[in-house]
């Protein structure tokens, strides 16, 4: 750590603590529906310690999880932290990654704070359901972060949109998949899987019925899968430029497998191994649509971070 303070960083290096923080804030969302899925959103009943006067709680399988989860987070605010740290001493620094860097620990911070609120109100699904857009709104930053700290986000040097039209769509694309992923709260908050286990206090539910809400996500989903598909069509019938096809392309796939894995897993009763899976995909969803705004303009490459589709040219100009 004082290496890290007292030192100069490369940006090549820099990329690698901001591939670190991305990577965590994925694994706060999976960690997170581990405890509710697993029914040990009431294994601590306290916060920040277990349980009174002890902070790891009784011994138990709810208690071992939820602690676990808790464990994640206070990892993550280490790993975020030292990542501000990295961004104020690369050279040549720059504030974009600098205040991104910042939101994550911010980010991080407040997602404690609101799961001591989630464990004070017994798992109000409200506030569940919240936990869980913050979660995935943090994922979308930390791809971001990563994405801009290997291009050069910097005044003088070119950046090309690649697609006019498409950067609009790829813009739009966002409100129907907030549609999406807020029916998806909705619907699980309304679902079988409370958080609390046998023999605990039975946690409330959202006062719709689940089929209704249900429904209503998945005509919300199939409205956006069929717009990536005509996206998917569009880039292909146009010629747009490879980056483009290849961000819609893997959204396609991902929109579809996400769909079959939300028929699936209604068919079958919600088991809690599809629902984790499920949540596995609204991430890959949420980096997908991220990564797909991102690849409108053609930024070039941060030096160290070379690629065949956009590399630096010893005067900064892009290179296909």
């Amino acid at each position: 750590m004082a290496g890290l303070i007292s030192k100069k960083m490369s940006p090549a290096i820099f990329r690698w603590f901001a591939l670190a923080a991305f990577v965590s804030m994925i694994l706060i969302v999976l960690s997170g529906a581990a405890v509710r899925l697993s029914g040990s959103g009431l294994g601590c009943p306290d916060w920040p310690q277990c349980s009174q006067h002890l902070i790891t709680g009784p011994l138990g399988i709810h208690s071992a999880i939820e602690f676990g989860n808790r464990a994640v987070t206070g990892l993550l605010i280490i790993v975020t932290g030292v990542t501000v740290i990295a961004a104020w001493r690369r050279a040549p620094i720059r504030l974009d990654l600098l205040w991104l860097s910042l939101s994550l620990v911010g980010g991080v911070l407040a997602d404690a704070v609101l799961g001591a609120f989630v464990v004070y109100s017994k798992l109000n699904p409200w506030l569940v359901s919240l936990h869980m857009l913050l979660s995935l709104s943090m994922v979308a930053l930390g791809a971001t972060l990563y994405h801009r700290s290997k291009y050069l986000y910097v005044p003088g040097v070119k950046a090309v949109v690649r697609d006019p039209r498409m950067k609009l769509l790829a813009r739009l694309l966002w409100i129907p998949f907030v549609a999406v992923v807020l029916a998806g709260t909705v619907t699980s908050g309304a679902g079988p899987h409370a958080g609390s286990s046998q023999g605990q206090l039975r946690a409330k539910r959202i006062p719709i019925a689940f089929n209704d809400a249900a429904w209503i996500h998945s005509v919300a989903a199939m409205f956006f899968v069929a717009l990536v598909v005509g996206l998917l069509a569009s880039v292909w019938r146009t010629g747009a430029p490879r980056p483009l096809q290849t961000g819609v392309r893997r959204l396609a796939i991902i929109a579809s497998l996400q769909a079959v894995i939300g028929f699936t897993q209604y068919w079958l009763h919600v088991p809690v191994l599809l629902v984790e899976l499920h949540i596995a995909g609204a991430v890959s969803l949420t980096i997908g649509v991220v990564q797909l705004n991102v690849r409108q303009i053609a930024h070039a490459r941060v030096p160290g971070t070379r690629r065949a589709d956009a590399v630096t040219t010893p005067s900064g100009a892009l290179r296909p």
